[in-house]
């Protein structure tokens, strides 16, 4: 990468110095390679680049249409590559100063102007049809053969957001798969997921209500993820989960919130 900078400064300087190499079209079809030019009478002065020198040639015999026209679009495609440059390098030092805002620590965050906020783990349990079981979230826990919900207390999060399509950033703890999912109230508490704990395999076949999300990886383990469409308003989560679990255990991180649209001032 620093080798290629240092080329394309070398070529900017250049530019810089030289100016902008264009055609001089001759009425013959020829043309001289250029710097720049201008009419004196009678006459086209112009700075070769091809003899480093300035040249004249009687105006008769040089297409000025045709020349003027060209080293237009030329201008103009290299002002919009300019542009479009500035653009890119605009977007990799913001995505550089968002990497570098998100704490080292693992978790769920969330970015309000300049300040990043982060997510609550939430505490959640597992309902079966027999007793509930207070789960420690980094600690997966076998079930017992049958379904299960796993559920947060409350019918509310804590934590809320006005965005319909708010903008979340997770750093991951180990290389997991992760996404948006939308909370089911019942009464005192929120579904996360139902389970199917098949006896035979002593697998999970864990259900929840995925939502269409984006995911863009900003840095090894670092990455935004944003809904597809806009929420409606109601209780959501980020879950951090995996799909390899061994002896029917339940490994599931859980940063809950809700969306609200904000208020319309009056």
């Amino acid at each position: 990468m620093g080798l290629v900078r240092a080329v394309l400064l070398l070529l900017l300087t250049a530019a810089m110095l030289w100016g902008d190499t264009f055609k001089l079209y001759l009425r013959d079809g020829d043309f001289h390679l250029v710097r720049e030019y201008k009419v004196e009478g009678d006459r086209v002065r112009y700075y070769s680049t091809e003899r480093g020198e300035w040249e004249e040639i009687p105006a008769a015999l040089v297409d000025l249409e045709k020349t003027d026209r060209e080293h237009r679009a030329v201008s103009e495609e290299a002002a919009k590559e300019a542009k479009e440059q500035d653009e890119e390098d605009k977007a990799e030092r913001e995505q550089r100063r968002e990497i570098a805002s998100i704490p080292a620590d693992p978790g769920a965050y969330y970015m309000v102007g300049d300040a990043i906020k982060a997510l609550s783990m939430a505490d959640y349990q597992v309902i079966t049809s027999k007793k509930r079981k207070a789960l420690q979230v980094l600690s997966p826990l076998p079930l017992v053969p049958g379904k299960a919900s796993v559920v947060i207390k409350g019918e509310r999060s804590k934590f809320v957001v006005n965005e319909d399509r708010p903008d979340f950033f997770l750093r991951l703890a180990k290389q997991e798969r992760f996404g948006i999912i939308s909370l089911t109230p019942k009464k005192d508490v929120r579904v996360v997921e139902s389970i199917s704990i098949i006896p035979a395999s002593k697998q999970n076949i864990e259900e929840r209500k995925q939502m269409e999300a984006f995911q863009q990886e900003l840095d090894a383990g670092v990455f935004r993820v944003w809904p597809e469409k806009p929420l409606i308003p109601g209780e959501y989560a980020l879950v951090e989960y995996s799909d390899d679990q061994e002896n029917g255990e339940v490994d599931l991180l859980v940063w809950d919130f809700s969306y609200k649209p904000a208020e319309a001032p009056r």
